[in-house]
């Protein structure tokens, strides 16, 4: 039987994940990625399912955490981008985090010999055209200007939008090592089995003002156009979060707990600044944290004084794009249909989802939903009780649900998922204490997370996450 192809219009991480669910499917599918035609202001490259932030997909643990939960669901579903991220991650702790450049390169190279899959270069000015019965919009945080104009002119939405800042990113040979140490926060090893995946910077109290004093005296980009669009508290500029506090930051990214000093195991650190490994290589570092808005020569300046970091070089400074996202629990039926026009789907960061994975998940449940309809064998959303299931509710009425008010941006998180009541004993009846039965009731959510995701999948019995 031939198929009419499904147009997915995007090519990031949310565009890439549903041409795989599709492509695997045994549909065909025409991927529509605007560049290298026409360019953003974040992207470097042509490459599918580039990582224009963190290269951080964030904690792995699925049974402590809700992130990690989230990865084990999509590796269930044959999630390109996790079997790619866990083909190039890099040292990071208990996070999983990725070399960039090779991530992206496998992607697009898994699509590009899908014998299912097509690659168009060009920019979707404007709505999918008409002759286009199935589509899926997958445009993310950059969508150009005139698809989003055109989309909020059909809903008569104004306009959503928030701001994303990029971190810097240091060689590794300019880092004074004599100063900083390699650490995991508590010596927690990661995905790879490194319990020193983060290189640390030790702060005292006076470099410590001195940082914040400058973070809220330097130069910043403004945007005077934009000035009332809010930011995202997932990706706070450092500046910003400076603001809200003197004590912010060292409560925050620069928390100094579960770090030991290796060259002054004796002394406390007041702070301490972190930076994650960006690249396989080892030769490029992300500073944990430290997105900004500063204009480049306060960035230098700035950084360059903080112990390990005087003679920093930086591979990229920080710098703001813009993010756009619809009032999905108004605008999108439980099937990820735009209820103005049900042949368009959205997926990723517009939904109102936040971080990669997230992105990328709606992406995986939008390519299976609409696979499923070409193919005639309808489909719901995954079961609310799994964190797939919990983001496409979120996004699609559990919001409003939950009691109204503006519909933001959200990551995964166990606050989304039906409770469950806290264990008081363990299996040996012995009691247990709040962080133990907090732990318990974690593993409790992801076991049944995994197996309400077996039943939905259809498979017959559910191994242990791997």
């Amino acid at each position: 039987m031939s198929l009419t192809p499904i147009h997915v219009v995007g090519g990031g991480l949310a565009g890439s994940e549903a041409a795989w669910q599709i492509a695997e499917a045994g549909v065909p599918v025409v991927i529509h990625e605007m560049r290298p035609v026409r360019g953003t202001d974040a992207h470097q490259t042509d490459g599918l399912a580039e990582l224009v932030c963190s290269n951080s997909f964030r904690a792995d643990d699925w049974t402590g955490n809700a992130v990690g939960l989230l990865h084990a669901e999509m590796r269930r579903c044959g999630s390109i981008i996790m079997a790619c991220g866990d083909a190039h991650q890099v040292p990071a702790g208990g996070a999983l985090a990725v070399d960039r450049d090779g991530f992206s390169q496998a992607v697009t190279a898994r699509l590009l010999a899908h014998p299912n899959v097509t690659l168009e270069r060009g920019e979707v000015a404007g709505l999918p055209p008409a002759e286009w019965d199935s589509a899926i919009v997958a445009t993310g945080p950059l969508t150009s200007p005139d698809l989003a104009q055109a989309v909020l002119d059909l809903t008569g939405e104004g306009q959503l939008a928030f701001f994303d800042a990029i971190a810097p990113i240091v060689n590794f040979e300019s880092i004074d090592m004599d100063v900083a140490w390699r650490q995991s926060r508590y010596d927690k090893p990661g995905p790879g089995g490194d319990a020193a995946a983060y290189i640390n910077c030790p702060m005292d109290k006076d470099q410590y003002e001195a940082v914040i004093d400058a973070l809220l005296a330097g130069p910043k980009s403004e945007f005077k156009d934009w000035e009332h669009v809010p930011y995202f508290d997932g990706c706070l500029p450092i500046e910003v979060m400076a603001e809200r506090g003197r004590e912010t930051l060292r409560h925050g990214p620069m928390k100094p707990v579960g770090l030991t000093n290796a060259h002054r195991p004796d002394e406390k650190a007041y702070a301490v600044v972190q930076l994650r490994q960006d690249n396989a290589l080892g030769t490029l570092w992300n500073m944990v944290g430290f997105q900004t808005k500063l204009k480049h020569g306060a960035q230098t300046e700035i950084f360059r004084t903080i112990p390990g970091l005087e003679k920093a070089v930086f591979a990229r400074l920080g710098g703001l794009h813009r993010n756009t996202f619809l009032n999905s629990p108004r605008l999108l039926d439980g099937q990820l249909r735009l209820k103005a026009m049900p042949r368009l789907r959205f997926a990723g960061q517009v939904t109102g989802v936040e971080g990669y994975v997230e992105s990328a998940a709606i992406g995986l449940i939008a390519g299976r939903l609409a696979a499923a309809e070409r193919l005639g064998r309808p489909l719901d959303a995954p079961p609310a009780t799994t964190a797939l299931g919990a983001l496409v509710g979120h996004i699609t009425g559990g919001h409003l649900d939950a009691g109204g008010g503006s519909f933001q941006p959200m990551n995964i998180n166990y606050g989304l998922l039906p409770p469950m009541e806290q264990p008081k004993r363990d299996a040996e009846g012995r009691r247990l204490g709040r962080k133990e039965g907090g732990r318990a009731k974690k593993l409790m959510i992801g076991e049944r997370a995994l197996a309400d995701l077996g039943g939905w999948l259809g498979e017959r019995a559910v191994q242990a996450a791997e």
